[in-house]
């Protein structure tokens, strides 16, 4: 009988390694900046090609590498952290993967030149595949230039599975931010091709935030701050007022490691409570300060899920520390009096010498309340009773209430109705059904603006005043591709800066809507797509406008409208689910309803 257990070649298992860690171009990114930064790095340059498909390099100014060290980093389990197992929970750097260079080497081709301060020469070394082709000496600058190039080469399959340009180097520039909001007193710099996406100086953690999200976010953050023995916490809520359904900021770090954590979400949520419409979210960029002993990092591949030993001690915390913030800087609304036009009243004090005078009283004698102006009848005649009752009797009978079931009530019923202010209610052949009015509105309204983007037939409405909108990096550079599908929708937009543009006109049907939130709104559906093509970017800006203009929730519908919507919604392709695969139809059956009753 063969032997069925066999160890993988390095190449194999390398490779395997590779899936684990390097799962995009933006995996790069993150590995090798993280390495720069506990090389003691100050000046951090990242440069890239095509997505990071074709070329990621990153420079820095670290302590660069000695030869052997250069060689060795690239070994599987190779990294200056751990010596012990009890160094795995003692770690505040940004990680100890010792399978990141071998990862990245296994599956792309790449160049490193290195070179210590005290060394004359540096080291320069290339490697594809896992294989080592050279090592050499070389005359470089102190620090680590790595490039990596034609990443994915080896695996075609992996390769083809990348999304566009677009989207993969959206997701670089979202590691780039999480890391450039860690360390503001770095300076880091990004381009993209010949063009430079970032360039952010040493500064304090305010103007980074400022620097990459737009100078509009100075006016909306609020600092907070706690000492605490369980967790020291920091950084800046956002404002109420500047909450948004989409394309809000929402940052969690601890000991200088970005994560997601929904329990803390929820504890500032609730500080929010009451202060935000309902569906909005607010900014936040949140800085947790803990013992690395009270937490562990590796419970997700991504170390980006993170588990607290004292949750819900430090959950209120949160939730205290920025209920308090909120309330410092008046965040809570207050009652706001117009004192404009307002009677002057003076202010009286015991030593003012203003003389305090008795209000006059003046009395027209000749002033008579049963005299009419004009004709000086008197009023007090006598009343015609019989007159001021004769139709008591017909307005009593209209005024008792009808039955609650008649011939048309029953008939009314069986056509539609609203219930909760949610849902419409209706009789089918096949049994009962039941509708989300907001869902079905914005799957017609959906198709119309589709077929509008698609057909070229977006009529605009022009703004009384143009306004401007400020956009952040992520979204200025989405705008190029998504202008087309914007201008069939209806929009009128011209550029005023690198990062702002004039909004001139919004889509017919739209006049309610905020200009700039409309925008904002449409261009985050779009960067949730998967693919920048003209097909995916026409829907997420259909989608978005039909979100925006579907009937809310809680508005009441005639039962002229809801035959209207019912009869919309049934012509459509698709009308159990909404574009954005939400269920809008669900139907109770003839047979479930008797069995209810069996």
């Amino acid at each position: 009988m063969s032997d069925v257990i066999h160890l993988l070649p390095d190449s194999i298992a390398n490779q395997i390694a590779a899936g684990e860690v390097i799962q995009r171009p933006a995996s790069v990114v993150k590995e090798l900046v993280e390495n720069a930064l506990d090389a003691n790095a100050t000046i951090i340059r990242v440069y890239i090609k095509d997505a990071g498909k074709t070329l990621i390099q990153v420079i820095d100014n670290g302590t660069g590498m000695s030869e052997t060290d250069a060689r060795m980093s690239f070994e599987r389990h190779a990294t200056s952290k751990i010596s012990t197992a009890a160094d795995l929970f003692s770690l505040r750097t940004m990680g100890f993967r010792g399978e990141a260079l071998a990862s990245i080497a296994a599956v792309a081709q790449i160049e490193l030149r290195t070179r210590q301060s005290a060394a004359e020469l540096g080291t320069r070394l290339s490697i594809a595949g896992s294989i080592l082709q050279e090592i050499t000496p070389d005359n470089c600058d102190v620090g680590s230039n790595f490039a990596i190039k034609n990443l994915f080469f080896n695996i075609p399959v992996r390769r083809k599975f990348l999304k566009s340009n677009d989207v993969e180097f959206r997701h670089i520039i979202t590691e780039f931010e999480r890391i450039a909001l860690v360390y503001p007193d770095l300076h880091l710099s990004l381009y993209r091709e010949s063009d430079e996406i970032f360039n952010l100086p040493k500064t304090n953690l305010r103007q980074r935030i400022i620097n990459i999200f737009g100078k509009a976010m100075n006016q909306k953050l609020l600092p907070i701050d706690v000492q605490t023995s369980l967790a020291s916490i920091s950084g800046f809520v956002a404002s109420p007022d500047s909450s948004k359904k989409r394309g809000y900021q929402q940052y969690f770090f601890v000991n200088g490691r970005y994560m997601k954590h929904a329990y803390f979400h929820k504890a500032v949520m609730t500080a929010y409570d009451q202060l935000i419409p309902n569906g909005e979210m607010p900014d936040y960029f949140i800085y947790f300060s803990v013992d690395p002993s009270s937490i562990d990092v590796n419970i997700h591949p991504t170390k980006t899920e993170i588990k607290f030993e004292n949750e819900q001690a430090v959950w209120q915390v949160l939730l205290a520390v920025v209920r308090e913030s909120l309330g410092k800087m008046n965040a809570i609304p207050t009652i706001d009096f117009n004192t404009e036009d307002a009677i002057k009243i003076p202010v009286y004090t015991a030593n003012s010498k203003q003389n305090a005078q008795m209000p006059a009283i003046h009395i027209d004698k000749s002033y008579n309340p049963f005299k009419t102006n004009s004709s000086n009848e008197s009023l007090n005649k006598e009343l015609d009773w019989q007159a001021l009752y004769q139709n008591f009797e017909t307005e009593n009978k209209q005024s008792q209430p009808e039955p609650i079931f008649t011939e048309k009530t029953v008939e009314r019923l069986a056509t539609c109705q609203q219930y909760g202010g949610r849902f419409i209610i209706t009789t089918l052949k096949s049994g009962l059904a039941v509708i989300d009015q907001h869902r079905a509105h914005m799957s017609i309204l959906y198709n119309q603006y589709f077929a509008a983007i698609k057909n070229r037939k977006g009529i605009s409405q022009q703004v009384l005043f143009p306004e401007i909108i400020e956009l952040s990096v992520a979204e200025s550079l989405i705008i190029p591709s998504l202008m087309e599908p914007l201008q069939q929708a209806g929009f009128d937009i011209n550029p005023a800066t690198a990062q702002s543009y004039f909004i001139n006109g919004i889509p017919a049907g739209m006049e309610k809507q905020n200009p700039t939130t409309l925008l904002r709104n449409t261009l985050a559906q779009a960067m949730d797509a998967e693919n920048y093509t003209g097909e995916e970017l026409a829907s997420a800006v259909a989608l978005s406008l039909a979100k925006a203009a579907a009937i809310p929730y809680g508005k009441i519908l005639s039962e002229e409208e809801m035959n209207a919507t019912i009869a919309a919604l049934f012509s459509l392709p698709s009308p159990k689910y909404a574009p954005n695969g939400k269920l809008v139809l669900f139907i109770l059956s003839n047979e479930e309803i008797e069995n209810m009753f069996r």
